[in-house]
């Protein structure tokens, strides 16, 4: 461990809060910049509703939701509308503040009218959402899936998910939301950190009871009542790639501004923590990404009153450890060295692109309900030692090649889910497109928001403005988009972020195919955009060369 950093460079630096943990200019990094923000409640909420408007059936696994406290009237009244048109519908509702973790601040409400403004939305904003009433029960008891998902690389973009992960259990038996039963968190919040104070719940040496278990055992007791495993396992991955998509271009947003293009720099990975939840249908739902899973590996028992000590979890330790030691083992900064050289030496000409060989749906993935441990010093590992040996490529080894030292080692516990289905996928990557869009209109390097100058270059390039569509007007876009976006958040740059910039182009979009589906409009916008600057940038060359 260092602490202050180190001044040798290394192969991976493990951080254990953030990219910004030390100063790295080499390497990998276990953290994306940006990442922390980005899968915040409030942001995350924004980048899937921008989806579910482009793609409603695509992104329906996320909960409709709505930000306090400027969307507060707008809340009431949708609710209301909602509530006229069809006298049945009784809704519970959540509440999440942004910045909370391990289940603070949260509660439910049945009437908009209930939200706590009691001094502390202004400073601590949230997002509401629809509870959902209806979960999958396992033993009369609420749970959710913690599951593990490695992002190898952003671009281009690579994702992983852990063929298990956690089941995290309520400990009173469930019940629908009623006004007696609201304030009832062992029965309607899973959070590990809220329910290990319960009297009820049950330290297990076994991964298929108590009240953390492998998400394993539950699809197996699933499988044995004959529900279609296949196919939730299918979902799951369609959610999390979905998910990662939605978020990708503010990410990207981020570093380029922490490493710039052609300059040279660290690349970076990250283990996420998906927690989702199982409806009564089998059906899905996101509930929130974690940046930062807790990867402790035990807990702590109270032996005497206000004397405690860590005893190791069996279920934790299953699937964590395999976690973070099939992490490094992709990342291995030596592997692409030994494969060079066993090529080389074997005259080898093909690749052998699987990792391991299970039908795509059979994984399984257990979530992990722990109480995050505090803050850990960052930790640089020098994989120069090669403790850490690459999976083998192939499982037919030619007759003189060395034995893998890794040959001892279990199965790659991590999936490769994209680009393995990306042709499923990449018709979603639109806000991708208008990212990069975004980037290359910047301007300064290491900023993230678009001056005005930078926007009516935009414009101004890919011919957008005409007789309907002014400079002036192009001008009083920005002003209003940028000041209702700046209002909203906490960053005091001034300039036009891209969620700003998403809107802006979307308004373009529509203004200039006004009988489309919006992501019919949206799409079309960008090729125009993109052919125009290409041919521009052709027209320099040629300019250039002349």
């Amino acid at each position: 461990q260092f602490p202050f950093g180190r001044r040798l460079p290394c192969d991976i630096y493990w951080h254990g809060v953030s990219f910004h943990d030390n100063n790295i200019f080499s390497g990998q990094v276990n953290k994306f910049p940006g990442m922390m923000e980005t899968v915040r409640k409030i942001t995350l909420s924004r980048a899937m509703r921008t989806m579910q408007d482009l793609f409603p059936l695509e992104y329906n696994f996320y909960p409709r939701s709505w930000i306090l406290p400027e969307e507060l009237s707008i809340f009431v009244d949708e609710v209301r509308v909602m509530k006229d048109s069809n006298p049945s519908w009784k809704p519970t509702f959540i509440v999440k503040p942004d910045g909370g973790c391990q289940g603070d601040g949260i509660y439910l409400i049945k009437d908009p009218n209930d939200i706590r403004l009691t001094g502390s939305t202004q400073s601590r904003p949230a997002v509401v959402q629809e509870y959902i009433c209806k979960p999958l029960l396992m033993d009369k008891l609420k749970f959710d899936i913690r599951l593990y998902v490695l992002l190898k690389s952003l671009d281009p973009l690579e994702i992983y998910i852990a063929k298990d992960g956690l089941s995290r259990f309520c400990t009173e038996p469930y019940q629908e939301p009623t006004l007696k039963n609201l304030h009832q968190v062992f029965m309607h919040l899973t959070n590990y950190s809220l329910n290990i104070h319960s009297g009820n719940f049950i330290h297990s040496d076994s991964v298929n009871t108590g009240s953390k278990r492998t998400f394993s055992s539950i699809l197996c007791r699933l499988s044995s009542k004959g529900a279609d495993v296949k196919k939730l396992w299918s979902d799951i991955i369609s959610l999390v790639i979905k998910t990662i998509i939605a978020l990708t271009p503010e990410l990207k947003v981020y570093y380029q501004s922490d490493i710039p293009a052609g300059k040279p720099g660290p690349t970076c990975f990250q283990i996420l923590g998906f927690d989702i939840l199982l409806m009564k249908n089998l059906k899905p739902v996101l509930l929130e990404v974690n940046a930062n899973p807790s990867m402790r590996i035990e807990h702590e028992q109270e032996l005497s009153p206000g004397v405690f000590e860590n005893v190791p979890s069996p279920v934790d330790e299953e699937v964590k450890v395999a976690v973070i030691r099939d992490t490094l083992r992709l990342v291995d900064p030596q592997k692409k060295k030994r494969k060079d050289t066993h090529k080389k030496h074997h005259g080898i000409i093909h690749e052998h692109p699987a990792l391991w060989e299970v039908s795509p749906w059979q994984g399984v993935d257990e979530m992990s309900s722990e109480v995050p441990p505090k803050p850990i010093p960052s930790v640089i590992l020098c994989c120069r030692c090669q403790s850490l040996k690459q999976a083998p490529e192939s499982r037919e080894e030619l007759p003189d090649a060395p034995k893998s030292p890794e040959a001892a080692l279990p199965s790659l516990c991590l999936k490769q889910v994209f680009p393995k289905y990306s042709k499923q996928f990449s018709h979603l990557r639109l806000v991708d497109r208008v990212a990069a869009l975004f980037i290359r209109f910047l301007g300064v390097k290491g900023t993230t928001k678009l001056g005005p100058t930078g926007f009516r270059t935009f414009i101004r390039n890919c011919k957008l403005s005409n007789s309907n569509f002014s400079m002036a007007a192009v001008d009083i876009l920005y002003i209003d988009i940028t000041r209702r976006w700046n209002s909203m958040g906490l960053d005091k740059e001034s300039g036009m972020c891209l969620q700003a910039f998403v809107e802006a182009f979307f308004c373009l979009a529509r203004k200039k195919y006004k009988s489309l589906p919006l992501h019919e409009q949206v799409s079309s916008l960008i090729e125009i955009c993109e052919n125009r600057l290409a041919a521009l940038h052709g027209k320099r060359l040629l300019c250039g060369c002349g």
